[in-house]
This record gives structure tokens, sequence and C-alpha cells, in this order.
């Protein structure tokens, strides 16, 4: 199923197909979208032949076939680009900083602000404009591919670009399909052709497509090149897996005979033609007209709480900026008030000075004073976060333990963007088929007029009976029901010998289909003696217990889809009788089939639901002649309608689907996915709360969680579904009986719990809640009536699901599970949420969420190809959440912070310098050192910082998920931490200048006594500033690599160079050699070198006497765990003796000699974080005993 987000993008996509004429493409201008006329259909012309040799043809407008994928052209990309720069804040306040340096006589070069904002817009326009050259190079080898085009009955060799709509195109095996066709024949009789389309959904499963029966003998050019015939079809539109068509084939002297076109028609441009040698068909969309042009989407722009914290400390030192800046402009004014002040003797105004108004002075004035503080704001940052989140997207994609051999691929990141929300998620919303178990079935057993049939044997349950086999049609409902199960499916067989019609060699035999619950009934039915041979023709072949083959004509297939919840085959027998035979869940059948046949079954069905079995119910109907021609006719004259096909076909399918016989019914085992419960309980324990939203029935989700630990045993449950709702005429008055018992979530709560008898108690801190609801009562309390007074169902219903540790929401459907997550999203706080699934069904959700998730799975691909991230398993979500997203968040954090400190220190110096120069503007750093600060001398540390920290090892961070809460509500860029690093960035700035300062008290630094000026003066400042915001980098380093030590201390030296280097030559371009040996000359004095060392050490002792007091602490804790773990150890070994517990535990008593501890079975003391006492071995947790010491956390 399509995203709502990519039925969205059709218009924009069709907006630039307007604009393909300049591209070269040709499109009429009424299929543009955005019009309100926009044409329905469409009508081409097979081969570019007209339908009657007396009339003319008229070449049709149609796109070509061109992909462009591209953004920019050689001609847009400078305007085009900086236009999108800078409609960035950041970049277009820095641009503002810079004309106003162009045009004001301000006290910095203009070259001081343009250099750093040049450097970021140059950088992001290189990496922009490599990103569209490869999508430019990737459409060139696409659009210059050779394709072959059958004109005149002779094969034409093109590029792919040339293709038109209407062209015929041939196409051999393992190649892909240029654009959309529709299928003519293939070089297989029956007309059926193998494709697989995982460049568009990522099924790698065989796809069987058909061709039209009046032309599957059109096997050879000749043959294909007098084919006559018109398509109509809609127009182009996105989805996937909805195609709506006829082809009218003109024959001579004959009437134009008419046939439906559907999805099993459609080959789809990017799929691949597999296991058949050669195919023709007629192209209908070409270029960005195709579904896959249609499909290509961008990702949602997603907005991380770190950004949201930039621009909020953003705001705030802007407010420090204009602050500085108006002080300065209002002291400058009161200290000018002195005439004497305002125009000493030695620099008399001008007569344009003194003309000037006032106001206009002062607001020059106040500009001045803005762009010499303006480096406050660190432009940089934001290219440096840029890189860091996407060079550091590359460890996800190259952790190893993410890497599944199965499949042989490893994690993918789609979006690098949303790295540090990997680290804040508090709501994970997870699908159950296929994400939480593996989706791969194996059939277990299955039940038939009460009898259960399990391993080949049959036994009578204790809970029906029948009288004796009941027949028809000569044959027991055992063999009826097995034949239901090798014929309702499709299913296509890949290998084995055909010989004479008959597939031998079994052994070498693949089940092949889109759905692998189907392949797992089809071997079910084997194991009792029925065997599927596959198709011949339009007949399907089944080998019965007596190994003889009996041959079914295949009719009809009423195809599965998610509303229905069922599919159906129409049959003919060999003797006549004409069957339907109807398979789907039983929430869907039941309604359906005859009451009295029900209870027999359904005891079975709820039994093997419980235990965890995906269940299917079969049923079938006898249609006699007259009823097989009514549908028959019926279904011809739905399947040729161009407009509203689906629905016509859905009334059809329901009117069919009806009085049937129920037979039985079959249970499914999908497996646990490896790891899934530990995964899950290591979310629980960082304070995620986990959510499962899934489609199947309510017991075997229910006991899925239990397996996978999402309701422990003493997890009190709370269920509203429509078993406990009632009557369902009565629903929405009960939910409203309940809802409205109080306004207070505890009181509503306690009504609840005792109305379902599931605890009379208060709602207490201590006890775990669970919440069951299903998709019926789900929408009663989202969308109730408009005629009921149920306008707090919402908030009351939130309010229980908050208190609620787990919530499974079972019978959901995908825009329910869109619903669920945006209600969480949006509640007060707007907690961080996560969406994971496989399969299309899950990408709403996924969507929706904050972070989505991806799982390649056996579903498709379409959840990782719209997802954030893609994962192999489940059980990587750990590694993923706890590890991954826990250190890119303390990186990221640590560089806004880092970088809003290091400007602070930077440019409080500066301010303060204005208070001893007159306020006269005077930069107190050369121009060269306010160009380069940002930009060289302290870049590459904190990048190399933020790519490679690990302030804790990742197999701590892994193991022990607790960890996670430390980081948990964007705990280091809230206000407190932000102000604390604005308190040491002043504090510094405030060394810095003052400590300089006093050192110039002493005008003779040397023994010749030559005295200093003013730009040894903010030399000496800025050396202490770099040394300082670099070492104190290094004192938060805890992970030291050799590239941490390059470009730290490669940081120090080159500015040491660069400084002897700038002032050791006289520069030609420069007006004024104010540098020239001034840092040279600086360092011979022996009291600079004392100076800066002493100014660093004092700016740096708050953080050397705060890492020295965190040391002492952990070591005073690592000393009173050994203490707690002595004494323990003591109390156990006692107690085992008293209670002979070597019998219980053996060699592995918990706190039993270290070696005799094999690591694989450690036994851990624990407490939850609600203050449960549990004892855990391994990490499945044994309940009822008691933790030793709360504070006793350390892995024996």
């Amino acid at each position: 199923m399509l995203s709502s987000r990519g039925k969205l993008l059709l218009s924009y996509v069709s907006y630039l197909q307007c604009y393909c004429g300049h591209l070269g493409s040709r499109i009429e201008t009424r299929w543009c979208a955005g019009e309100e006329k926009r044409v329905g259909t469409r009508t081409v012309f097979v081969g570019h032949r007209p339908v009657s040799e007396t009339d003319a043809y008229v070449e049709q407008k149609f796109c070509d076939n061109r992909i462009v994928s591209s953004k920019y052209t050689v001609w847009n990309f400078l305007p085009k680009n900086l236009f999108e720069q800078f409609r960035r804040i950041a970049n277009f306040y820095f641009l503002i900083i810079f004309l106003v340096q162009v045009i004001v006589d301000t006290p910095t070069s203009p070259v001081t602000s343009g250099l750093p904002l040049f450097f970021v817009i140059i950088v992001t326009a290189i990496k922009q404009g490599y990103e569209d050259w490869l999508r430019h190079r990737a459409d060139k080898e696409v659009n210059k591919s050779s394709v072959f085009i059958v004109e005149n009955a002779k094969q034409v060799k093109k590029h792919s670009e040339k293709i038109k709509v209407g062209d015929i195109v041939e196409v051999k095996a393992d190649e892909t399909f240029p654009c959309d066709l529709i299928f003519l024949a293939s070089s297989n009789d029956d007309g059926i052709c193998y494709v697989t389309t995982a460049s568009l959904d990522g099924e790698s499963n065989f796809k069987t497509h058909y061709a039209v029966r009046d032309t599957t003998g059109l096997q050879t050019d000749d043959d294909i090149d007098s084919l006559t015939a018109t398509i109509e079809c809609e127009q182009p539109q996105p989805d996937l897996y909805k195609f709506v068509g006829r082809i009218n084939i003109y024959r001579s002297n004959q009437e134009p005979v008419a046939r439906s076109l559907g999805p099993e028609n459609l080959l789809l441009k990017g799929s691949t033609l597999k296991n058949t040698k050669k195919i023709y068909g007629v192209a209908v969309y070409t270029g960005m007209e195709t579904k896959m042009a249609l499909n290509y989407q961008g990702k949602s722009q997603k907005r991380s709480a770190v950004e949201k914290s930039i621009n909020a400390f953003l705001v705030v030192y802007l407010c420090i900026l204009v602050s500085k800046a108006t002080v300065c402009t209002t002291l400058k004014y009161i200290w000018q008030s002195n005439p004497f002040n305002d125009e000493p003797w030695y620099n008399q105004k001008t007569i344009k000075e003194r003309d000037t108004f006032k106001i206009l002075r002062m607001f020059t004035d106040f500009l001045s004073f803005m762009v010499l503080f303006n480096f406050i704001i660190p432009v940089s940052m934001y290219v440096t976060v840029e890189m860091q989140k996407f060079l550091g997207s590359f460890f996800i994609a190259w952790d190893k333990e993410m890497y599944d051999e199965e499949i042989k691929e490893g994690a993918l990141v789609n979006t690098s963007d949303l790295n540090e929300e990997l680290g804040q998620v508090e709501y994970v919303f997870t699908d159950k088929t296929g994400t939480l178990t593996e989706n791969s079935m194996k059939f277990i057993e299955c039940c038939i007029d009460g009898h259960k049939y399990k391993d080949g044997i049959s036994e009578v349950d204790g809970f029906s009976h029948t009288d004796g086999p009941l027949r028809y049609y000569g044959k027991c409902r055992e063999e009826l029901f097995l034949r239901a199960l090798c014929l309702c499916h499709t299913v296509q067989i890949k290998g084995g010998d055909n010989v004479d019609g008959l597939r031998v060699n079994q052994e070498c035999w693949t089940y092949i289909s889109s759905s692998p619950d189907e392949i797992a009934l089809v071997k079910g039915a084997k194991k009792y003696g029925f065997t599927f041979l596959g198709h011949e023709a339009d007949y399907m072949k089944v080998q019965n217990q007596k190994n003889e083959i009996e041959k079914y004509q295949l009719l009809h297939v009423l195809n599965f889809d998610p509303v229905r919840r069922r599919m159906s085959v129409i049959v003919k027998t060999s003797t006549g009788i004409f069957l339907l035979f109807c398979k789907g869940a039983d929430s869907s059948i039941f309604p359906r089939v005859q009451q009295d046949e029900i209870q027999q079954t359904k005891v079975h069905v709820e039994r093997n639901a419980m235990d965890g079995y995906r269940t299917l119910c079969v049923a079938f109907k006898e249609l006699t002649q007259e009823d097989y021609k009514k549908i028959n006719d019926q279904l011809s004259e739905a399947k040729m309608a161009l407009q509203d096909r689906e629905e016509k076909m859905a009334r059809i399918f329901d009117d069919i689907e009806a009085d049937m016989h129920l037979i039985g019914a079959t249970a499914v085992e999908d497996r646990l996915q490896e790891h899934a419960a530990e995964t899950i309980e290591a979310l629980q324990t960082a304070g995620m709360k986990v959510w499962v939203l899934t489609g199947d029935k309510m017991e075997t989700a229910k006991s899925t969680c239990y397996a996978s630990r999402l309701f422990q045993t003493n997890t009190e449950l709370l269920e509203l579904t429509t078993k406990t709702m009632g009557d369902s005429d009565r629903k929405e008055e009960r939910l409203h009986e309940l809802f409205s018992c109080s306004k207070t979530s505890v009181r509503c709560h306690r009504t609840l719990f005792i109305f379902f008898c599931l605890s009379y108690r208060s709602w207490t801190v201590s006890q775990e809640y669970g919440l069951i609801i299903d998709g019926s009562t789900l929408s009663l309390i989202l969308n109730p009536s408009q005629d009921s007074s149920s306008s707090n169902y919402k908030s009351i219903f939130l309010q229980i699901c908050l208190k609620c540790t787990s919530v499974l929401c079972c019978r959901m459907a995908p825009l329910q599970k869109a619903q669920i997550v945006r209600m969480v999203k949006n509640t007060k706080g707007n907690p961080i949420t996560l969406s994971i699934g496989d399969g299309a069904n899950d990408v709403s959700m996924i969507l929706e969420a904050h972070v989505g998730i991806g799982i390649k799975g056996k579903e498709g691909r379409q959840a990782a190809r719209n997802s954030d991230y893609a994962v192999p398993k489940f059980k990587h979500l750990r590694k993923l959440l706890l590890a991954h997203g826990h250190l890119y968040y303390v990186r990221i954090a640590h560089l806004v912070q880092y970088f809003f400190y290091k400007n602070l220190c930077f440019i409080l110096p500066q301010f303060l310098y204005q208070f001893f120069c007159g306020f006269s503007q005077q930069p107190l750093y050369d121009a060269a050192y306010l160009t380069m600060y940002n930009i060289c001398f302290t870049s590459l540390p904190i990048l190399a910082y933020s790519l490679l920290e690990q302030h804790i090892n990742i197999e701590t961070l892994t193991s022990d998920p607790r960890l996670y809460m430390k980081i948990s509500d964007n705990a280091m860029l809230q206000w407190k931490p932000f102000l604390y690093w604005t308190f040491l960035g002043s504090f510094e700035g405030l060394v810095f200048f003052f400590g300089v300062y006093f050192l110039f008290q002493n005008s003779s630094l040397e023994h010749n006594g030559k005295v200093f000026g003013n730009w040894t003066f903010g030399t000496i400042v800025f050396t202490v500033l770099v040394f300082t915001v670099t070492l104190k980098l290094a004192l938060d380093t805890r992970f030291w690599t050799w590239m941490n030590h390059f470009v730290i201390w490669g940081s120090l030296a080159f500015y040491v160079f660069f400084s002897f280097f700038w002032g050791g030559i006289i520069w030609p371009f420069l007006k004024q050699q104010r540098m020239y040996f001034v840092f040279a000359h600086m360092v011979t004095s022996v009291s600079t070198w004392l100076a800066i060392v002493l100014l660093i050490f004092i700016s740096l002792s708050p953080e050397i006497l705060l890492v020295v007091f965190k040391n002492a602490k952990r070591k005073n804790h690592q000393v009173r765990n050994e203490r707690i773990y002595h004494n323990a150890s003591l109390l156990w070994r006692g107690a085992s003796v008293l209670l002979n517990t070597d019998r219980l535990w053996g060699s592995n008593a918990p706190f039993a000699p270290r070696e005799r501890l094999p690591a694989s079975h450690r036994v851990i003391p624990s407490c939850t974080k609600k203050g449960q006492k549990v004892l855990t071995r391994g990490t499945a947790p044994i309940r009822g005993s008691r933790c030793i010491s709360s504070a006793f956390s350390v892995s024996l």
C-alpha cells in the first residue's frame, strides 16, 4: 500500500512534468497536476497503428522515457543553490552582516565575516553539486541503455530515452523493464512470465504476470507486429499495486474483442524478468510518468530535538549580541558627552561627520558594534553539525554486529539528520509479524469438523465431535479441506523438470509466493498426501493421496486485500461442478458461513491463537451453472470498468463470498525472532514504553507479547476489545458508560479495572499495568459519532495508556497505527516516538513517528525504503538505540554546547576591551585571527571528538540499559547545562582579558625596556584563548585515538606556525603591517610565557577540580560496591549451607567464586527502575526473589 505522503507527492511530480517540454519531453498541458479538469484516462495505440486503414493516425503527445532525478542543471545550479542556502537563517544573518561591513565603515574588514560565510557556502555547494552530479550520471546510464523495439516486424536497437508510448518492446531474461509495459506475450505458451520487484519494493520473491489470452500466441516479431489494438487505461498514478485498463483487439471482418487489464498485466519499470526467455510488451507509461518515477520522493524533513535546542540557544545569544551592541552604543555617547572625549585634539572630526544626523550616527555605530561582536554566533557550527551527522552515519552502516549473514546485508541509514534522536526515544511502536517474529511460517496443525490433525494423526478433541465424516460429492470433508489448501492460493512452482505436462523430480521444486503463509499451507497439505503440482494453461493440478492427478480449471481468483482479509478461487472440476474455495481470518469468514458450523471450529481457533499460532479459516460453496454464469457476467462487467473498478469488484466479491460452508481451520507458527524478548526487556529497562501495533487477532498477539516479555506474569491487563464491550449495538453506549465515570484518571482507572475484574486496588506506582485494545474499539474512541457525548474519550484513553508500561493494539488497520503514533506524539511534552516495522502496512506509522525504523524482512522492502534507518533484525534495535543513539546524542550535545562556549570566550574579551578604548570600536584581534578562529584553529578537534568520543564503552552501554535514562528528555541540552557552559565561557573570558590586563600594568615586559602595544595585548589574549578551549576539549575526551591526538596537538601547532608565518612576512596586499613580527617578539618575553601558562591553568581549574572530584567519587563508589559484594558473598554462602542451594543453583550460585562462574551463566542480582525485587539469570528475570542490595549492580 502506498504511503499517504507518496500520494501527496503525485501532484508535485506531475507538476514537474509540465516542464518536461523544456527537458525534451512532450506532455499535453491538460495532464499537468493542479488543474481541476485533468483527463482521467488515456488511449494508447499499440505499435502506433490506427484502428482502421481509413483513419489518419495522429501522433499523441506523451512524456518521453527520460528519467530526471537531478535537481540542478548547469544553468540553474548557482542561483538555485544560493537561494536554497540563504533561506537558512544563520547564512542569511551573516550575509546581512557582510553587506553591512561592505556598506558601512565598520571596525573590521568584510573579509572577517565574508570568508567564513563563503567557506560554508562553497563547501555546501560542492557537496550538493557532487551529489547531483552522481544523480546526473545515474540518469544518463539509465537513459542511454540499449533496448529493442519492434518496428515493421523488425527489431530496432534504440536508447531507452527514445521509447515512446505505444512502442512494442522486447525484453529478455534478467533484463530490467525500461518503462511500464502492458504484457502481450512471452516465450512460454501459457503467456506467463516471472518478475522480481526488488528495486521497487524490495521483494525478492517471484511475482507471476499474465498476458491477455488473445495475445499469448504472438511469440515472434512478425506476429506481434500484426497486432492491431488500443489500450484504454487510467492516467499515471503512483500506487504500485493498482492499475485499471482494458485492451481492445481488432481483427479483420470481426467484432473487436475487449479484455480487462489489471496489475497482473502491468510490468513495472525497474522490475527484472526472471525464468522467462523473453516477453513482448507495449509501453503505456514512460519517463517521469512511470510508477517508479512517481514513487521517487525525498525524505520528510523531520526536525530533531537538538535542532530545536540550537535555535533556542541561538535566540539567547542573539539577545546577548544585541544587548552588547546596545550597551556599547549607549556608553559611547555617554562617554562622548564630554567634549574632550568627543573630539580630542589629535582626532578632529571632519565636516561630513559634524553634519551627520545624530540618530543616523547612533544607528551606524550600533551596526558597527553588531559587526564587531557578530562572531558570538557560530556560523561554522552548522556545517560542522552537518558533517558530524553525515560522517557519523557511516558508523552505523559499518557496524559488523548489525550485519546479518542470512540476507548478507547490514544496517542502512536513509536519513542522517536524526542520529541523535536515537538517544532520546521514549515510546517504541512495533509491528508483530515479521518484526518481533521471523515471518517464516511452519504448518503446525489443522482442524476439520472438530477433529484436530497434527503430524498426520487425527485427534478427537474433547471440545467437539462429529457423528461421522460428512461427505460432499462423494468425497469426505478431510479431502475437501486439503483440496482447498492446494487450490486457494497464488503459489507458483520454480524448478523441476516438466515431462509430458507433468513435473518430475519433486525434490528440486521450490514454491514461490509473495506470502509465506500460502507456502506453509501448501506444504502442510503435501504432508497429508495432497500435493500441488503447478499450473498448466488455465488448469491447476493436484496429486491426491492415491497418486492420481486431478485437474481443476481455474476460472476466477478473488485476490486478497487488507479490507476483506480473505481470498477466494472459483474452480471447475473434471465432472463439471463449480466450487468456490475461500480462506481468510476468522473475523471475516465466520459472518459468512452457516452459524451452526462455527462453534466446533471456533474453539480450536481460539486455542491455537492462545498458543501464539496464526490461524486461517477455510470455507467453500458449490455453485450451480446459473450461479456461475451470473457471477462471471458481473465480474467481466466490473473488470471492464475504467472508473471505480475496485469499488465495483469489492461489492461483487462481497455478494459471492456469502452463505458458505465452514470446513476447518489451520494453525501456522511464526516463531519469535532471535533475542527479540531480550531486546524488549532492555528497552523497557532503559525507560522506554513499548507498544505493539498489529493486525493479528488478540489471542495470537497476546501470546506473542508474553513470549517476548512485553507482558510479565504479574502485569495486570486491561482489555478494551469487542469481546469485553459486549453487544455490537451498544458498544458506544457502553464505552461512554465506562469513560464517563470520572474526570480524574485514578478513579477512572479503578472503575475500569473493577469492571473487568482485573484489580480492585487503586492505581499504584509499584504495580505494572498493560492495556489491550482492538481496532474497532479504538475507532469508537478516536472517531466517535457526532451525536455522542464523547468529547473526552480520547483524553481519558490517553491517560490510561500513559499509565501503562506496555500496550497491545490488535486488529489494527495501517491508518489506525499512524493515528496511535500521532496521538502519543502530540501529548504534553511531545515525547520522542519510534516506529519499527517490516511491511507495507507499517509505512504509515513509520512516516508518522519522529524516528522510523524499517526491518529488511520477507514482506518486501517498502518499510525499509520509507524509513529513516533500516536494520536486518529486531534485535539490532538494542544496539542502535542503547549504544549508537546514546553516543550520537552525547557527542552532538557536547558539540553544540562547546561551539557556543568557545565563541563566548572569543567575543567577551572583545566586549570588555571597548571599556578601555573609549568605545571606539577598535578590534582586539587581528582580522586574520577573527577569520581563522572558527575555520581552522578550533574546528577539527571538536569534529573529531563528535565522531569518535566514547565516554562509556559500547559493551557497557549495551549491557546496562539504565545508562540510557541518564540522557533522556534531552538532558544535556537543557537550560541548566547551557547556563553552566555559558558561565564557564564567561569566567574564562574574564580570566583571559583581565589576566593579560594585569600583566600589562607593567608597560615594559622586556629587559631592554621596550613597550608592547595593543596588538600584542590582543595576540596574548588570543593565544591563551586558543590553547584553553582546545585543552578543555582534551580534558573532556575519554576515548583517545591517534586521530584525536593528531587534530588536537596539530591544531595548536598549526596556530603557532600560522602566527609566525603571518607575522613574519610583509604582505604587499595589506595596507597596514600591524602584525609584523608581533608574535615572534611576544614569545621572547619570559613574563608572557609565564602569564600564558598561568592563565590557561586558572581558566581550566574549575574543569580540573570537577574531574578530580568525579574520579574520587567513582573510586569511593567502587570501594563501596566491593564491600557490598564481599558481605553479600558471606551472606549467600551462609544461606547456601542452611538451605543447600547448591542443589538448586549448582556451580552457578550467584555469589560463588568468580572462577566457577562461566560468562554465559552469570547471575546478576539487580533491581528494576520501579523498585521491584528481581533476580536475573542472564537476562531472564526470576520473579519472587529479593535483591541483597539495591545498589548492587556489578556483573559477576
